[in-house]
């Protein structure tokens, strides 16, 4: 007999202040844009739609408010308990979190290329590094494999967790991705360059 699947759906939180700004976030917290908020209350009414015909059992986010308030706002309208997890957050940027593109490139050009050539070591701003991001968001999909099989579970996250999980993704604020956690926690952690990745 074969182990039940458990889907997931992962979702970018919505629009915040900074990403209207174009400035890299990391692991400050931006509250949502009034069109942020309003987009999430669209996708919860879109959602709730869905889970009358195929219930899901579960909600995650990041502890990071954008991520935290876009899932508030769907847990809300599903009726559905809230788990918040720490290793769900945006890549940590140090201290490029606030800047814009041209003002990191101005203070640290050559680490600025290095991380835009996708090298997997590289620290941004003295903060994490994407094997680092690739580990946790690998070992929280490997957890609620084993501890959730079978569910079908909405995560609220942030890109880098998403590009981490799903190679080559790049998804605009609100937008969904959908996974099968076993066979994304089967694979080995990617430790070496993605050609495919960007900046934050």
């Amino acid at each position: 007999m074969t182990s039940p699947r458990t889907p997931l759906s992962l979702i970018r939180h919505g629009e915040t202040t900074w990403n209207r700004a174009g400035r890299w976030q990391g692991h400050a917290d931006p509250e949502l844009t009034e069109a942020g908020r309003a987009a999430a209350e669209i996708l919860a009414a879109t959602l709730a739609v869905e889970h009358a015909r195929q219930p899901w059992q579960r909600i995650y986010a990041s502890d990071l408010r954008r991520a935290q308030e876009t899932a508030a706002r769907i847990a809300a309208g599903l009726a559905l308990p809230l788990d918040l997890d720490v290793r769900l957050r945006e890549l940590d940027v140090g201290c490029w979190a606030g800047l814009t593109r041209a003002e990191i490139a101005a203070r640290d050009a050559e680490l600025l290329a290095a991380f835009e050539r996708g090298e997997p070591g590289v620290r941004p701003g003295g903060g994490e590094s994407r094997i680092e991001i690739r580990e946790r968001s690998h070992a929280f999909l490997c957890e609620l494999a084993a501890r959730r099989g079978g569910e079908r579970i909405l995560v609220v996250t942030h890109l880098g967790v998403i590009r981490a999980l799903v190679p080559g993704a790049q998804p605009q604020n609100l937008e969904r991705f959908e996974i099968i956690a076993e066979e994304v926690a089967a694979r080995p952690v990617d430790r070496v360059r993605r050609p495919e990745e960007g900046p934050l």
